[in-house]
């Protein structure tokens, strides 16, 4: 007599969203692909634009992120952000997405 087999299937599934980064990408420095192949990608994908930050660190090497938000928050802030907040979470091997929510507070007294 064959024994029984069951086979039982999960699936999640999730569309697949272009650009498929939202804010920025978070390189370990032995990610197993580097920031010129991740842009690349990113450019045959998507038309919004990337700017790569250089971080000397023993864990991060790089990171890819949106210029738009640069225009709001300047590299300093974010890399220090980064370090801070965020290397402490990776391994030197893993790629982590980045998802920022930024507020900007304006105050004019001028008037």
């Amino acid at each position: 007599m064959k024994p029984l087999q069951q086979h039982r299937l999960h699936a999640r599934i999730k569309e697949f969203l272009l650009p498929p980064v939202d804010d920025g990408l978070v390189l370990g420095l032995r990610s197993p692909i580097g920031h010129v192949a991740v842009g690349k990608a990113l450019s045959l994908l998507s038309s919004t634009s990337y700017e790569h930050l250089i971080i000397q660190d023993d864990v991060i090497s790089d990171v890819l992120i949106r210029s738009a938000i640069l225009r709001k928050v300047k590299p300093d802030i974010i890399i220090d952000f980064i370090i801070r907040n965020i290397k402490p979470l990776m391994g030197d091997d893993e790629i982590l997405h980045l998802q920022l929510d930024i507020e900007i507070l304006l105050d004019d007294e001028s008037r």
